[in-house]
């Protein structure tokens, strides 16, 4: 081989090495800088495989970035909806350690991020209100129909339209929450009091008290008075917060105002007070007397029923859940009665009474400001009265010591006979029984239905044994057919102490113990006074 050629194939052999090598180094460069390629790291994971809600939505290289562009992909679901949406997002990821490796493109990752969150969107919630009122909760789509609402209420009592209840934030509390604040729509800032004293006060600035010139309080006519309602307010504690809910959580207005305004029947105890009448209570709070006694069936078995002072009553009275006060000044010429004055005797039981004057109505003039709870006078503040014809009060003497109670005169025992009518049970026996007669062994211990004083111990023809005892509210008690008689006449003996043994004695069909009340000599029917 000659000297050129070999020359030249050495040549060719350098150029060869040479691109070989320029080639390598490009490739190198390349690996480096070309997006997607991961350089080795001895530290350890360098490549990470993404899923969300376990769905593989690409590879990065740091974990960082994964959640960088899971909060962008939330954020461009969420850009251009109403509310707020809810999204179930778990993001994991799994490392590795490379030599070298490409990631995805952080646009290919995150609208795969997109598409899984889309798919596994729960519900896109509204900005909404949740409204309570006692135990009622309702839940509505915006402030103005939250204050729709509470208008409906304000407007049942306002006819002329002259208040507006509006939302406010509660200042004492979380940015979330609001208040209502119920406004007279022609309401005009305080007027500023000057504490200017006038020029033409002259001397008079030395005569009173830190420079100041008091007027003589002039007496208002009825004419100048300011007529009408005067203020509104809602009664009952208003919680309101902003919140987020999905829209079939919602209630139409409408609806609302329905449940929260319509008057619904509510159960109240009314105490009887003197001088009620069934009749009188059914007009007081405008139920019937039917339904009253119906409500009542164990205190009333008609409407001819008695009842006493202190008896409470269940009635049902028409109101609304969301309850509206309001003041309101008013002119009236009506018939008026003074309040009845009582005398307290402490010598008399409290069931005893005595009228010592007769009542007469007045006439009168008079302005008055009345508080309202919806419908219904709470208080009434007298501001003008001018007396027609003046009212005279009624007067009634009435006692304060408490009356004595009645109990059963013996422990068990059969009722036999009762009260009234009756076929006689033997020969001799009235057809009209005064008592009551319970059915008991001879030698059964018979005790002082109440503490008084005897007045009779001993035979007493169809009694056969008995005793009599006379208490301190005037009534009697009889005891009959004993066996035994344990006291005697003029003898004082409290409740519940023993005085006698039942017996068979007199006229009578067998061992039993008849037992009397009697009212001013009159036998009454003893069921109605002892104690169950």
């Amino acid at each position: 081989m000659t000297k050129r050629v070999r020359k030249r194939r050495k040549e060719h052999k350098y150029l060869k090495f040479t691109f070989m090598k320029y080639t390598a180094a490009t490739l190198f460069l390349c690996m480096l800088f070309v997006r997607g390629y991961v350089p080795f790291e001895k530290e350890g994971e360098n490549l990470f495989h993404v899923k969300v809600n376990g769905v593989e939505v690409g590879s990065v290289d740091d974990p960082a970035k994964a959640e960088k562009m899971l909060w962008e992909a939330r954020y461009q679901i969420q850009s251009g909806r109403e509310g707020f949406t809810f999204l179930e997002a778990e993001l994991e990821y799994t490392g590795e350690e490379m030599l070298w490796g490409y990631v995805d493109s952080e646009s290919y990752v995150r609208a795969n991020m997109v598409r899984v969150l889309q798919s596994s969107m729960q519900s896109a919630l509204r900005r909404s209100y949740t409204v309570k009122v006692k135990d009622y909760l309702v839940n509505l789509g915006t402030q103005e129909e939250v204050e729709q609402l509470f208008q409906a209420a304000i407007d049942k009592y306002d006819d002329s339209g002259e208040f507006q209840v509006k939302l406010m934030h509660d200042s004492d509390r979380e940015f979330s929450m609001f208040t209502t604040v119920v406004d007279h729509k022609s309401e005009e800032s305080a007027e500023v009091v000057s504490t200017e004293v006038p020029m033409e006060a002259g001397a008079e600035v030395y005569l009173t008290p830190r420079g100041r010139v008091y007027d003589e309080p002039v007496e208002k006519d009825f004419d100048d008075f300011e007529y009408g309602v005067l203020s509104m307010d809602l009664a009952e504690t208003v919680e309101v917060i902003r919140a987020y809910l999905p829209a079939n959580q919602l209630t139409g207005v409408d609806e609302a105002i329905e449940h929260l305004v319509k008057e619904q029947e509510v159960p109240v105890e009314y105490t009887v007070v003197s001088g009620d009448t069934l009749s009188e209570i059914a007009l007081k709070v405008n139920v019937p007397m039917d339904r009253i006694v119906e409500m009542n069936s164990d205190l009333l078995d008609s409407v001819n029923s008695t009842i006493h002072v202190g008896d409470k009553l269940i009635v049902t009275v028409p109101e609304p859940e969301l309850s509206v006060l309001r003041t309101e000044t008013k002119y009236y010429e009506e018939i008026y009665d003074e309040d009845t004055i009582y005398i307290e005797n402490t010598d008399w039981f409290s069931n005893q009474q005595v009228v010592r004057q007769q009542p007469s109505a007045g006439f009168r003039k008079i302005t008055v400001e009345e508080n309202y709870v919806n419908d219904q006078v709470v208080e009434r503040v007298i501001l003008k009265q001018e007396l027609i014809k003046e009212a005279v009060p009624m007067i009634v003497e009435r006692g304060t010591k408490v009356p004595p109670t009645y109990i059963k005169p013996i422990s068990g025992g059969r009722l036999s006979s009762g009260f009234g009518r009756r076929n006689s049970p033997t020969k001799g026996a009235s057809s009209n029984h005064p008592g009551i007669d319970w059915a008991t062994p001879t030698g059964t211990s018979v005790v002082a239905s109440c503490g008084g004083t005897v007045s009779k111990a001993g035979w007493a023809s169809g009694y056969g044994y008995c005793v009599f005892i006379e208490h301190e509210d005037g009534k009697q008690t009889r005891y009959g057919h004993l066996s035994k008689v344990l006291v005697k006449v003029g003898q004082k003996v409290r409740q519940g102490e023993k005085i006698a043994l039942s017996g068979n004695t007199g006229v009578s069909t067998g061992p039993h113990l008849h037992f009397e009340i009697r009212v001013g000599g009159n036998p009454v029917n003893p069921l109605n006074y002892v104690s169950k």
